[in-house]
């Protein structure tokens, strides 16, 4: 597919998976599954099987260019987008968009998370190849369901309409993370997918959606479009980019648009959005624990995640359900039950110590 192009979205900082996921270095940088490639790199390699290397996008923060040159080292830079502020999604996404309608008016985008987990590829494969033929004929912008194995509070839903024949359904509603009750209620009905953050599009119905939905949006970059893939587009960007509004492109387009649709699949696909996510797809030992170190001396010890640096020795005794992550200079011991805590937490630790734990 000639006209396909990839946005991977880098930027984030993966605060629930810290102290491994800091500022500095965070988790979409590391080889958080432990088989020597990052999940940058595995992501990168996994949509290069669905378009050319150099129709791959990287979008980031200024702060973490460096790191993906020395991971992506085969990437061009003008292929790594380093937006000068943090603004969200839908700021990024708008960028990346009108610089590759300069370089192609026909071309059909998928973007995705740089730090998911997709086990079943050829079936997620198959699953975009769906949605990008459709997209390429007609307005409308896709999003991938994922059918839910479980009522999990951690992840927002779409409300689909299942009785449509194909593989093809109209999306009528985005709904953000629900309580545990909802949640249930979604799972037992059958009419709702979980949101994986995973767009598909064309180029033409995403900029008329930008122009419908977030006007103001759409007229800071598109006063960029003699700049675009020129000399004089970062001075451009550093000039404009700040300006624009800080909202997710699910606010900005998919909870507004009446033009959505999904294309539903089950392919092994997990955010990796905690430390609990990560346990529940690692191999492990005969009494469910993960373990990441070869020094570690378990007793009484069960449902534990364990990371702990190679040069370490680790005893433990007597655990449930725990998190236990040493990652040099700090130390985590907390229940598994209570991880949503951690970001907080975090933000405590930073705030008392100082930025070198960020």
């Amino acid at each position: 597919m000639k006209n396909t192009y990839v946005l991977i979205l880098a930027g984030g900082v993966g605060s629930r998976f810290w102290p491994k996921s800091r500022n500095n270095y965070p988790k979409q940088f590391i080889d958080i599954l432990g088989i020597g490639k990052s999940l940058l790199q595995l992501t990168f390699e996994r949509f290069s099987k669905i378009c050319k290397p150099e129709n791959v996008y990287i979008l980031s923060n200024e702060q973490y260019k460096e790191l993906i040159k020395e991971q992506l080292p085969l990437l061009s830079d003008e292929n790594i987008l380093a937006e000068p502020s943090r603004n969200n999604t839908a700021p990024c996404i708008a960028y990346a968009s009108f610089k590759i309608e300069n370089l192609n008016p026909e071309a059909n985008i998928i973007v995705a998370p740089s730090d998911h987990l997709i086990l079943k590829e050829d079936v997620f494969l198959q699953k975009l190849e769906i949605a990008l033929r459709d997209a390429e004929k007609g307005n409308r912008l896709f999003t991938l369901g994922i059918s839910p194995v479980r009522p999990d509070t951690g992840y927002g839903y779409i409300r689909y309409d299942r009785e449509v024949s194909g593989q093809i359904s109209r999306v009528h509603r985005f709904l953000e993370k629900p309580n545990l009750e909802r949640a249930m209620e979604f799972v037992a009905s059958g009419d709702y997918l979980w949101n994986a953050g995973i767009f598909i599009w064309n180029i033409k119905s995403i900029m008329k959606a930008f122009q419908k939905y977030t006007p103001e949006l759409y007229e800071i970059f598109s006063e960029g479009k003699e700049h675009y893939n020129t000399s004089t587009e970062q001075e451009f960007l550093l000039r404009n980019y700040s300006l624009s509004p800080n909202i997710s492109i699910d606010y900005a387009i998919m909870e507004k648009a009446d033009n959505v649709y999904t294309v539903p699949g089950d392919f092994g696909w997990s955010d990796l959005g905690t430390w609990a996510s990560l346990h529940d797809v690692m191999e492990k030992d005969e009494y469910n624990n993960v373990l990441s170190g070869h020094k570690i001396n378990l007793s009484e010890t069960e449902n534990c995640i364990v990371q702990i640096p190679g040069d370490k020795i680790a005893v433990i005794k007597g655990l449930n359900d725990y998190i236990i992550v040493d990652d040099g200079r700090v130390l985590l011991i907390y229940p598994k039950s209570l991880e949503q805590e951690i970001k907080e937490v975090s933000k405590n630790v930073i705030e008392i110590c100082g930025k070198d734990f960020s």
